[in-house]
């Protein structure tokens, strides 16, 4: 099958520059805000010191502001090709993790590539949503409601799940899942299916119970009743209550957090940062976090839902669905509504894999909104 055939006939003829010019740079500068509020909290997390977290985070998101531009005035027939080897790629990682990874926190997640620790399941999470949504590119719409179709797509999500649970990361497991069951959702599975699908997992749940680590049921048990051990293990989420509540509608002000800056928090720079923000800056700046989420999520599906290919329509709203999936995971865990399953807040957290994931990401999205009008090759041209 030749390129033409299988990228379709090319309609956009704007160069790297007019494509960099056509950006939407409200949309960036909505990304690099939350980035900044990230900064301002890890500032404030040290104690009012730029090191040694927020110079850094600075740093990466620079970084991240270039690999995003990079991405986004790429043409989205190359990320369509790069998503089956993309996919491939992060399973090698993942494989790799699990022989020669660098061990933390009771898992072993990264690998030690000589600048920075990398961790390949945050990358997986984009590879997964491309290599979905290819793959139902490259069908009809009527092919892609069969249960037939369904085992390709699963084989897809089972491989990183089963590879990213044994680390174990049970949290980012949850999201891969999440974002391969919305992409199925997406390219049109009936919806019975999915109920079905539910009841299974519900009526499952003791076996996957019995193949949970100590620490995992520990984690379950403490969301149930965080009360029940406070000074051990449902001190994180007690702690982080009292500091959620003790914010207030404006909060103490910025360096003003006493349950953060005495040390009661646990973790403040990844997955309780959302905690230090709210303690600091009370409801209100919650609520502004949270709208510059709702900006970018809503962006994201409102270029999904504008693209004319079915590739760039799935790639956009799958990849808006994990942003989403992750900040409701993050808040949820730190206000005692879901157990702590170790997800960070996206772009606020400290972490140079999330920001990098991040960055791809919206960097996708920006380049499915630029080819929106692009024709693709028909579904069904049989890629795989």
């Amino acid at each position: 099958m030749g390129s033409a055939r299988m990228f379709g006939p090319r309609r956009d003829e704007k160069n790297a520059f007019q494509r960099l010019l056509s950006l939407n740079w409200g949309m960036i500068l909505v990304t690099l805000l939350i980035g900044s509020v990230g900064v301002a909290m890890l500032y404030s997390v040290a104690g009012g010191a730029w090191d040694p977290w927020a110079s850094r985070h600075s740093m990466r998101l620079g970084v991240a502001f270039i690999i995003m531009l990079i991405v986004g005035v790429m043409d989205i027939r190359y990320w369509m090709a790069l998503s089956y080897p993309a996919w491939g790629i992060g399973v090698l990682l993942l494989v790799a993790v699990e022989l020669v990874g660098d061990f933390g926190k009771n898992s072993q997640r990264w690998l030690d590539i000589g600048f920075m620790r990398l961790q390949p399941s945050e990358l997986m999470k984009i590879a997964l949503i491309m290599a979905l949504a290819r793959f139902y590119h490259a069908r009809p719409f009527h092919q892609s409601k069969k249960i037939s179709t369904l085992f390709t797509p699963l084989i897809l999500i089972a491989i990183p799940v089963l590879l990213v649970v044994r680390q174990p990361d049970f949290g980012t497991g949850i999201t891969l899942v999440a974002g391969g069951v919305a992409i199925i959702f997406l390219a049109g599975l009936p919806t019975w299916f999915f109920v079905a699908s539910g009841v299974s997992v519900v009526a499952a749940s003791p076996i996957v119970w019995s193949l949970m680590k100590e620490y995992q049921k520990g984690r379950v048990l403490t969301f149930l009743n965080p009360e029940s051990d406070p000074t051990g293990a449902g001190y994180q989420i007690t702690q982080s209550k009292i500091a959620l509540g003790s914010g207030g509608m404006t909060g103490k002000g910025f360096l003003e957090g006493t349950q953060s800056h005495l040390n009661f928090l646990p973790e403040m720079k990844t997955d309780f940062i959302f905690t230090v923000l709210v303690e600091e800056f009370g409801l209100i700046g919650a609520i502004i976090v949270l709208l510059l989420y709702t900006i970018v999520l809503t962006y994201g599906l409102l270029v999904g839902i504008g693209c004319r290919n079915q590739f760039g329509r799935l790639l956009a709203a799958g990849l808006s669905m994990t942003l989403f999936y992750y900040v409701f995971i993050n808040i949820g865990m730190v206000m005692g509504m879901m157990p702590v399953v170790g997800v960070p807040l996206p772009l606020i957290s400290y972490g140079g894999s999330a920001i990098l994931t991040w960055a791809i990401a919206f960097g996708l999205i920006l380049s499915v909104a630029s080819h929106r009008h692009v024709s693709l090759a028909p579904r069904g041209s049989g890629i795989i």
